[in-house]
Order: structure tokens, then sequence, then C-alpha cells
């Protein structure tokens, strides 16, 4: 929210208190709180009628700073807040002279000036990371007579934003107006499903508001110099992150808000869709499986859209028995054939449902405040949203989904949960502003606990659309409803950018687009980007995403790249273990592996899968993609051709090419199986390496389907050959190999 009319004025009835000199300072024992009037005190006189600022500076987690600013105090406790997992254990160091109060911790230290005018600097070492200076910190009252707090942190010299969620605007957030507040508005607008108030900074530091209502975030748009960040009321906490990389923040910023869940290793084959308002029975399903099998098309989930309910019942949790007569049986034998079934839900009770009136009558639904249920006819008629407040409504509708899960379902599809209102009451008495992004959390977390609680850790998965802080802890997360165009599949890219960017570690798509039907190009062309994604999936709305429904080509290049996709599952296999032990995407933004090479500051059309390869998706019918290669030799792993960076590079590809790069140095360890993704990874594992240098030494890690310690080789060049020795764990039998360039 913008507050001023230019620099120096402020808006028509807007009034501001800002801290102006230090009066005294606290010391507590792991932080320190400064009283800061708004106007000098020269004498006692002066302190009468006069505001005071009150800013609190502690350490929750190591290399982390919090800081809390307050005006008045006497405001009630308002809930929900973030699960953080805060500590004690770490050291913190406080101390003050008499011209600055400071505390450390880590390489992070807060510095307040107590002399002359409001100045709070955050430094690494002796640099100064960023700033709140003698304009930033604002205790707002608007025309309206609404109170705000903000705090305004200094950009530097060609310093870049990330993050804010899944958003698919413009991937650098610099000059942005960013509303952090959940909406159902789909991949073409300023909206966006997945709402997280963190930015990740060019300048090695992260900056988290903590708090889960609408939060404004003005990066660069109101004063050009510096971000603000604001939220209504007397109070406003956030932390800064420490680096000094990017991903050191998000090792931080994940440690603090909850790192991703160990998803099963059959989740990372080709899932395919019934799509949405289709036309399907169980002889449809049946055909698109067969069709799957007789192209030699690798398949391992199955999942039935919104239809498999009859309509007007959404969520009942029934399936429809003209339609689907024997869904027990259905199941059974989908599971014969080895795959894994998912089916669509949301939050929502449709007033037709057998469970609006248990839900009614025993207060498991969102209430108005007169006592009646909160409903409207927006997606379906007289829908209402289950309470995920009250512990007994989440025990009831967990309860419903576990008798999907007794009869065979093996994962849910959790859609919605972003339009939720905030004229109602909510059974733990919750601020209904809060628990408007909040609620997606409640959503995912009852769903995917009790996966876990019936499948055990390590084998609940979601595919989940809204989200916010700490909703990372809940995977699969993917993009939402699309066009099925070429501008779509980058708008897409920026969103799963900018999602890795806050914390996610898992993103898909809908291969193909969702909204409409995509021509041959658009479905080939995102097929390559769909499998080189962390998940995959053939989705869409009024129209199938089988391959064969597009032309005979189409169904060889998902062949050729589901194929690749299953044999780089030992390389892709660790890559998710950093997702899950350290919080790094799977998918990462250019700015995350070179954050000196200041030519990536920009890239949105390209990402790197993990730390090695990095692929750059085709989005033109004919075929030419440009992209960026850092410093060194690259190799394509699907043409052997070696590119040498840094520069720019313009090539054209048929469709069953795309610029997918092993970076300078890398060794990728390739399956022996290209059908499936749950096979014994280090089980004859192929480790390739990739323009390696002379005396080169590389230990490489591959897991084990089942979460258990797997293999770990080191792989050595001396100029000439290549060795590979086991170090630990069990494999039987490996090789290693040096990747000749093409022509070799």
């Amino acid at each position: 929210m913008k507050f001023t009319d230019g620099y120096w004025q402020l808006r028509p009835g807007v009034s501001v208190l800002r801290p102006r000199v230090v009066e005294s300072v606290e010391v507590e024992e792991r932080g320190f709180t400064v009283y800061a009037p708004t106007g000098a005190i020269n004498g006692r006189g002066d302190t009468l009628n006069r505001p005071v600022v009150t800013v609190r500076f502690f350490s929750p987690a190591a290399g982390v700073v919090g800081v809390t600013i307050g005006h008045h105090a006497g405001g009630l406790p308002r809930e929900p807040r973030f699960g953080l997992h805060t500590g004690t254990d770490h050291p913190v160091t406080v101390d003050v002279t008499g011209l600055t109060a400071s505390l450390t911790t880590g390489g992070l230290t807060v510095r307040v000036r107590l002399v002359d005018a409001w100045q709070v600097d955050f430094l690494r070492g002796d640099e100064v990371v960023t700033s709140s200076t003698e304009r930033s910190v604002g205790v707002v009252t608007d025309g309206q007579g609404r109170a705000f707090v903000h705090d305004r942190l200094a950009l530097g010299v060609g310093e870049t934003i990330y993050g804010l969620g899944e958003r698919f605007g413009t991937y650098v957030k610099n000059g942005q107006v960013v509303d952090v507040w959940n909406a159902d508005g789909g991949t073409a607008s300023e909206q966006a499903y997945k709402n997280v108030p963190f930015y990740l900074s060019s300048a090695g530091y992260g900056l988290f508001v903590d708090h889960p209502e609408h939060v404004s975030f003005e990066v660069g748009s109101e004063v050009v110099s510096q971000t603000q960040f604001s939220v209504a009321g007397q109070s406003l906490t956030y932390h800064v992150i420490d680096g000094p990389t990017g991903k050191d923040v998000l090792r931080r910023y994940t440690a603090l808000t909850g790192r991703p869940a160990r998803v099963p290793a059959w989740s990372y084959g080709l899932w395919l869709s019934t799509s949405f308002t289709t036309s399907y029975d169980e002889k449809t399903v049946t055909e698109f499986i067969d069709g799957m099998a007789e192209r030699d098309l690798p398949l391992s989930v199955f999942h039935f859209d919104c239809f498999w309910m009859r309509q007007f019942h959404w969520v009942d949790f029934i399936w429809d028995p003209q339609t689907f007569p024997d869904p027990a049986g259905m199941l059974r034998r989908l599971h014969e054939r080895g795959l894994k079934v998912c089916v669509w839900i949301n939050p929502y009770i449709a007033q037709r449902s057998y469970l609006f009136e248990e839900g009614r009558q025993a207060g498991y639904l969102v209430r108005n405040p007169d006592g009646s249920v909160w409903q409207w006819d927006k997606w379906q008629a007289g829908m209402a949203l289950v309470d995920f407040t009250n512990p007994d409504a989440v025990a009831w509708y967990a309860g419903k989904l576990k008798a999907l899960l007794d009869m065979g379902v093996d994962c849910f599809k959790t859609d919605f949960g972003e339009r939720i209102p905030t004229d109602v009451v909510w059974h733990d008495g919750a601020d209904p502003q809060r628990m408007h992004n909040y609620y997606s959390y409640l959503y995912n977390r009852a769903v995917f606990e009790l996966l876990e609680r019936e499948r055990g850790e390590g084998e609940a998965v979601l595919f989940a659309r809204s989200a916010t802080a700490g909703g990372q802890q809940f995977p699969v997360h993917w993009g939402g409803d699309c066009e099925s165009t070429f501008v779509a599949m980058a708008e897409s890219l920026r969103g799963g950018l900018s999602l890795a960017a806050s914390g996610f570690g898992y993103w898909s798509h809908d291969i193909g687009g969702f909204e409409g039907t995509p021509d041959p190009a658009v479905f080939k062309r995102w097929i390559a980007f769909g499998l080189l994604s962390s998940h995959s999936r053939l989705h869409g709305s009024g129209s199938y995403r089988v391959p064969w429904a597009y032309d005979a080509e189409a169904v060889d290049v998902l062949r050729h790249f589901t194929r690749l996709k299953l044999a780089l599952m030992p390389y892709l296999a660790a890559v998710a273990e950093q997702a899950h032990t350290e919080g790094l995407p799977m998918m990462r933004p250019m700015i995350l592996e070179f954050p000196d090479d200041p030519a990536v500051a920009h890239l949105d059309r390209q990402y790197l899968l993990g730390p090695d390869v990095l692929v750059a998706p085709v989005m033109r019918a004919d075929g030419r993609v440009t992209y960026y290669l850092p410093a060194g030799t690259w190799t394509n792993l699907l043409s052997g051709q070696r590119l040498t960076g840094p520069g720019w590079v313009t090539e054209e590809h048929d469709f069953f090419g795309v610029p997918v790069l092993a970076r300078p140095g890398a060794v990728l360890p390739f399956g022996t199986v290209s059908d499936r993704p749950d096979y014994p990874w280090a089980d004859g594992v192929r480790l390739r390496l990739y323009a390696p240098t002379e005396g080169q030494r590389t230990r490489v890690r591959v897991p084990a389907p089942d979460g258990g310690p797997g293999a770990e080789f080191e792989v050595t060049y001396d100029g000439q050959v290549a060795g590979v020795s086991l170090i630990s764990g069990e494999s039987s039998g490996y090789t290693c190999e040096v990747v000749k360039a093409e022509g070799q």
C-alpha cells in the first residue's frame, strides 16, 4: 500500500509517526529494545503528548535478526501465527555503547544508531547489506482512520529482488507493487495462488514478514531506492535472514518456516489425467492407459479430476455410480497395472452434498457472525467451507478421505483454498484477515498428515494449488490454470522460478497448458519443459492430453523425454534430497547457482534442474531459442555438443531437442531403467563426466528409493582416464565414463 504522494508529501488524509531519535535502550539477555520518540526531546516538556515508537531487536535463529516495530500495545492477540522453528541455543551477542546498540548472530549484525537521526544498519562483517533509514519506519493512520505500520529497507545499486510467492509477472520484482493475498486468478494476472511474504535479494539476504494476513510490498515502487512492506494494525514483525549466498538464505529461511517433506519415488514419473470437463468413465480411463502401454509410454500415476464425483455434489467423496459403478474394482485393476491413483478434492462442501448437513449440525463449517453457515454459489451451488481451525472438523474431513485411501486411492490433488472470506467467524476465534492466506496451510496440512499417517513418511504426496509461508512442507505444488500458448508457458516458468525463490522445493505445471487446446507445436514443446521439471503431469480443462490426440510425433516426443527423466532419476533423487534436507529447490533460478555473474539477474526463460543441469525450454513453434551460458564448457545431454560460455547462444531445435546442458565438470549419475522412476538407482548406475578438469575428484551420492542411505561414489579424472570407487552403501554394479564432445 502506498502512503505518499511523491517523495515529500503524504496522500490526502494520511498522517505518519516516525521514530526521530532514540530516547533509551533496554538490554535483554538475547536482544534489546529501543524507545524512539517521534520528535526531539530537549526537555521534560517535550515528553508530553509525544508518541513513542518501540522497536525490539532479537534473534529467533542463527543468522536471523528479528525486528518488531510497535505503537500501541494494548490490542488483543491475533491468531493464527506462522509456526516458526525458533530456538535459543545459538550464540547471540548484544553490545551497547554510547553511540550504537548492536546484536550479532552468526555472521549478521544489526546496528542501531543511538544519536542523531534514526538509522538501523544490517551488516555482514563490516559491510552494510541493507538499512532502515530516517524516513523508513512509519506508523500510519489513513483517511479512514485505519492504522498501518511499515518499514523500508534500502536497495543497493543493481540489487534485484525475487520471490514473494508464485508470481507470473516479471520475474525480478523491482518496480512492482505486490499484495500478499491469495486469489484464484489464473496465471495471466497479478493475482497469485501462492503468496509468501518473503523475498530473496541478490545482495545475499532475505526478508520475511512474519504476518499471515495481507502484506503489501512496494519493491522500489514508492521509494525507488527502498523496498517497503506494510501491514494493518499497530505492530510489524519481520526477519532479516543472512546469506551470504542465496542458497544460504533459503537454507536458513526453510529451517525457520519448515523444509519440504520427502516425496515417494513413484511421484517423479509421468502423471496422466482425465482432464477437467471432458467426458470420461472407466472405459475412457482404460483406453487411455491401454493407449499409453501400446505406445510404450511409461506411466506412473493416473489422476481423476473433479467429475469422479457427481455434479453439484462437490465434495462428497462418493464416486459417481453411473460413471464408475465399481470404483474399488477399478482401483484394484489400476494397481495391478503398476499405477498409483490420485483423485481431485477441495475444501468446499456443496449444499447438495450429504456432508453439508453433517457438517452444519456438527459445527464443522465456517460460520457468519450470526451463527449461520457461510455460503455462496460460486464454484458449487450453496457452497460452504470446512473449518480447519476446529480439530473435530479436521478429523471428520480426514476420515472421509481415509475411506478413499482404504479403497485404494494413493494421493490427492488438493485444489482451491484461495478465495477465503474475511467476514466470517472461525471455530477457534482466529482473525479472519489472518485466516485468508493461512487457510491454505491448514487445508494442505490436514490432508498431508493423513497421508503420512496412513502411508508413512516419505510416501505422502499432494498436487496442491494454494499455499503461503510454510506450505512448502506439504508438496507437491503446481502452477494453476494457464492458457495453452507459448506465452502462458513462459509465464508459468516465471511463476515456478518465483516460487523456488520463496522456499518451495518441488513444482509442476500442466503440460500443454490448462485452458483451451494447445496446437501440436505448443504441446510438444511443453513436453520437454514438463519432463524436465520436478514433477510432470498431463492435464487440461476441456480437452484430453493424451499425446495421440495431437499427432503421431507427439507420442514419440513424450516417450523420448519421459525416458530421459527416468534415466536421470539417480541425479534427480539426489537433488530432491537436497530439497528435503537443505530447503534448496529442485528447479533453481540461475541467480542461486551463479550469484556473481551479473548476466543472470533477469533470466526467466531458463533454469537449473539441480546444481548441474541447465534447461532452456523452447517457446517457439519454429524451434528457435536464445539462452545464456555462464563461464566454462557446457555439454548438451542429448546431442553431445559442447559450448563455451560466458555468452549468449541462439539455436534451432526439432521437437526432440532442447537446450539441456551439463555444467562444466559435472558428474551425472544415469540409471539403467527408463520405464519407471522407482527402481534401485545405484544398481548399474553410469557416472558420466562432462568436460572434467585434470585432477578432478568428485563425490557423488545416489539415494535409495525407500529413503535409505543409498550409495556414495568417488569419481576421479587424471587428464586421460576416469576412475570410480564405491565409498559407502551398496551397488550391484557401476561404470564411469568421460562424455566425448560431439563428433569425437
